[in-house]
């Protein structure tokens, strides 16, 4: 029998029919009422026309009804359309021209963005909407599309990623072998399931046949809170998250003795906040790197890894056992020796099946023999370890130097003054590039231009250096937490609209 999620819920509801599966709120369900309320919707899906290889949209925040409609679409061999109610409605419209949901099921939220379009509305509609329990067992094949999501566009125009139920199966195996995931897991899950790391790693609790509580939004104090109330055991956070936790005035007072693994990736965890976190949550820690393209994880940095003075703790660790890793030349693509900085490529079963007809793109990032350009630089060590630099698209190439934002940003983020920090290129007359800082600065604390960087000087290459900084209120990113770089170089790259007083520059390298 092959994966199917349809048929992993089949299966739980047979063995562990009266175990509880999701909780969100107030609602409780076991997996055999998961399994009849998936049933109900996907009849009501196939009332609807909905067809094998059909797209079904889902635009709404993060619910109970996201995971039975993702049930109810794999056993009606539909695909799910993961759709990001952050967008503006002229994005999203761009969307749903491209992939033409046959379905679009919206909380109230979503369906105002939608205009005149149809939608089933979560809720009392929803409810009355369900049809009889009958499953189609219309699940499909390995290589038949499952999942349609919308990468996050922090480069450009966000791109459909296929991922297939074959694509699906590494899930459980990636929530055994690296999160370290039993049947007796409860995993919170707070990223927006219209990303990979919510409907991906949000899953991994459901596979193996544990509990998966689900919050609608990211609040420290609601995610200690749930921690301690449910006994929460896994979760997966971005680092902004993740800082937000250590310096909430609630981490102290809660009981997080049941928490055994913090997940973290999808943005760069800096060795200050990692240090500070393993001190203020007291629970192993795991560093996973992947991407939307290879459905989430392909390396990661296990708990035992995670000494605070290994050198180890600045990487995302090597890659899972099926997964094939290499850092490539720029030019020829072939593989580098330890030590040189080149592009990871990744060849695995779980990579994409491509982009939702865009098959120029699919060729420029799945090339040759299956491999995918992930267009992140990066070196390994000697022991097969990964060192992530930078998103290629941003490094800085100063006076012919290659300068990498990533490692200019951990030292700053060290700085008492800095709470987040962002490294961007701007012309320089002279070297072509230089490095600018943007800087949100903590509360209370001082801090000039100057002084950070002179701060960086101590530590690092006078070139690699930032010779200007901005200082904002906010950060701009995404909904996975990544930093929205092609945001602040619109700003201050393209765009001369940061106040005299809060810029500082240096002239030369």
């Amino acid at each position: 029998m092959s994966f199917t999620l349809a048929n992993v819920i089949r299966e739980h509801a047979a063995s562990r029919p009266g175990k509880e599966a999701l909780v969100y709120g107030d609602r409780r369900f076991t997996y055999a009422e998961v399994h009849e309320r998936s049933s109900r919707a996907a009849s009501a899906l196939r009332a609807a026309g909905v067809q094998p290889g059909d797209r079904v949209g889902l635009l709404m925040k993060n619910c109970s009804e996201f995971y039975e409609l993702m049930v109810a679409c794999s056993k009606a061999g539909a695909i799910v359309v993961g759709l990001n109610w952050r967008l503006a409605p002229p994005e999203l419209a761009a969307i749903l021209d491209e992939a033409q949901p046959k379905v679009i099921v919206a909380d109230e939220d979503g369906a105002a963005l939608l205009g005149d379009r149809e939608v089933v509305l979560t809720g009392a509609a929803y409810e009355a909407w369900l049809a009889e329990p009958e499953d189609p067992h219309a699940d499909g094949g390995p290589d038949d599309g499952f999942l349609l999501l919308f990468s996050s566009g922090t480069t450009g125009l966000p791109k459909g990623v296929m991922i297939t139920n074959e694509d699906f199966s590494f899930i459980p195996e990636t929530a055994r072998e690296l999160y370290r995931m039993t049947p007796e897991s409860a995993y919170l899950v707070a990223s927006p399931l219209f990303h990979i790391g919510g409907a991906g790693t949000g899953m991994t609790a459901m596979t193996l046949g544990g509990r998966t509580v689900i919050l609608q939004g990211a609040a420290p104090a609601d995610i200690l809170a749930t921690i301690e109330r449910e006994r929460i055991t896994h979760a997966f956070f971005v680092p902004a998250v993740i800082q937000a936790l250590v310096e909430s005035p609630d981490v102290e007072s809660r009981d997080l003795s049941s928490f055994e693994i913090m997940i973290y990736g999808a943005a760069p965890m800096t060795d200050s906040l990692l240090r500070r976190s393993l001190e203020a949550l007291g629970c192993g820690f795991v560093g996973c790197y992947g991407m939307t393209e290879t459905t989430g994880t392909v390396s990661g940095l296990h708990p035992d890894e995670h000494r605070p003075d290994a050198e180890i703790l600045r990487s995302v660790g090597r890659p899972l056992p099926w997964i094939e890793l290499k850092v490539a030349d720029l030019l020829t693509g072939a593989e580098l020796p330890p030590r040189e900085v080149g592009e990871i490529w990744v060849r695995a079963e779980q990579n994409m099946k491509g982009y939702w007809h865009q098959p120029d793109a699919t060729a420029k990032t799945l090339v040759e023999d299956g491999w995918v350009r992930t267009g992140d630089g990066a070196y390994r060590d000697e022991a097969g370890y990964i060192y992530l630099q930078d998103r290629i698209k941003d490094m800085i190439i100063s006076g012919g130097e290659n300068i990498y934002p990533a490692e200019i940003e951990n030292v700053l983020a060290d700085h008492p003054a800095v709470a987040h920090v962002a490294v961007i290129g701007v012309p320089h007359e002279r070297w072509g590039e230089t490095p600018k800082a943007v800087v949100v600065a903590r509360p209370g604390i001082e801090v000039s231009a100057s002084e950070l960087i002179d701060f960086a000087r101590s530590r690092l290459a006078r070139y690699k250096c930032p010779t200007s900084v901005e200082f904002i209120d906010e950060m701009p990113r995404n909904a996975s937490g990544k930093v929205l770089k092609k945001d602040l170089r619109a700003r201050f790259v393209y765009q001369d609209v940061a106040p005299p007083s809060t810029t500082s520059s240096v002239p030369t390298q």
